[in-house]
């Protein structure tokens, strides 16, 4: 059976999301970007890519009508280079990636750019369709529309998670980034991207631009303390979550260069990793966060591991409330979890994501000299997704 492996990863930095780097950069613009990069990073010619794949969280306006297709074409893809876009909400970027191994695994040979890329800047605000919720769906499974603030309130209440805990646990995620960004760990993963940002007064008006090159993540806080983020008032009332303990709502594109181990060996190309498994779930919508905790065994039990087996997890940080009770519940040791930080230091632009974990858990689990890392993320709707890598 044939091997798939990444030999590539590229991704911008994550800017802030309305007031940051790419709070004007297209969709299309995005992906480009990080397809070139990763092509120059794996010396392949633009005509030798057969598939295209990127997810998106938000299909639509800038990130809509196939941003894969754009993507490909603005990167300078020959026209005879397809995309596909696809909706996995934050598990999109991991899921393009499963779906390109899976190809390979299946015998159809080729080499694919899979990832994913979101801009909250360009997308946060746009009008619904009032038609989007459908009535059957309102009136039985509610929390499949809720905010995704309101399922993190709900995991915190029903499974007793303090706030003081998701406190303590966001501190932690910013000393780790502060920490991994000073020792430059996180360097190889970036291609700096130079664009024009909108210039926006206090009132959300734009009253200019300007040329800027983003060379690093610009959402952490090192600065951040205890007595900081325990003085944030909650988003909802009475709840647990503040700005302090979620995920940053962010900009940018990642991708990974996916092909079978036949083939990088023709090319002379040293892998990253080996994909080696794949699996998502299921779970109330209204606990949405808590989808790893079934997603993660059923990949656990296809490729006959323990939790003890792996070497280091990327989980993505979409609420600290949900990273804890995940951990706990699965018995993830602290020292071996999200080790440079995540997304609540990061950013989180949703379909980024998943690419974003598995090209750092590769990079990071080679320094580490690790066999096995996991990704795992919750999904909005009530879902769980993980895959499995053994690092080259």
């Amino acid at each position: 059976m044939p091997e798939a492996v990444i030999v590539a990863t590229a991704r911008t930095p994550i800017g802030k999301a309305f007031k940051g780097a790419l709070n004007d950069t297209h969709g299309a613009t995005l992906g480009a970007h990080v397809i070139k990069a990763a092509l120059a990073r794996a010396r392949l010619e633009p005509g030798e890519i057969d598939d295209v794949l990127l997810g998106t969280a938000v299909p639509r306006g800038a990130t809509g009508s196939n941003i894969a297709r754009q993507a490909a074409l603005a990167a300078g893809l020959p026209a005879q280079v397809p995309g596909v876009t696809l909706d996995r909400k934050c598990a999109s970027g991991l899921q393009t990636i499963a779906f390109a191994a899976q190809r390979i695994i299946a015998g159809e040979e080729g080499i694919y750019v899979a990832g994913g890329l979101d801009s909250c800047s360009l997308t946060r605000n746009l009008k619904l369709d009032p038609r989007a919720e459908d009535a059957w769906i309102l009136e039985h499974k509610p929390a499949l529309y809720w905010p995704m603030i309101r399922t993190a309130d709900t995991v915190a209440r029903r499974y007793g998670i303090s706030r003081e805990a998701q406190d303590a646990y966001s501190l932690e995620s910013q000393r780790r980034t502060a920490a991994a960004q000073a020792a430059g760990r996180i360097d190889a993963e970036l291609a700096p991207i130079t664009t024009r940002k909108q210039l926006i007064d206090k009132t959300g008006k734009v009253i200019g631009e300007e040329a800027v090159t983003l060379s690093k993540d610009e959402g952490n806080r090192p600065d951040t303390t205890a007595e900081g983020l325990a003085a944030l008032q909650p988003v909802e009332a009475g709840g647990f979550i503040t700005a302090g303990n979620a995920s940053q709502l962010s900009d940018g594109a990642s991708v990974c260069v996916v092909m079978s181990a036949r083939e990088a060996d023709r090319r002379g190309l040293e892998p990253m990793g080996v994909f080696r498994g794949f699996a998502v779930a299921g779970c109330e919508p209204d606990e949405m966060g808590i989808g790893p905790v079934f997603a993660v065994p059923k990949l656990l039990q296809r490729a006959g591991l323990k939790v003890s087996d792996i070497d280091l997890w990327e989980l993505n940080e979409a609420f600290a409330v949900q990273v804890v009770y995940c951990r706990d519940r699965l018995g993830i040791p602290a020292d071996k979890l999200n080790v440079d930080g995540g997304a609540i230091s990061i950013g989180h632009p949703f379909g980024l994501s998943g690419s974003r974990l598995t090209g750092h858990v590769l990079i990071e689990g080679a320094r580490r000299k690790a066999k096995y890392g996991v990704v795992t993320m919750c999904i909005g709707g009530g879902m769980g997704a993980a895959a499995l890598f053994e690092v080259a």
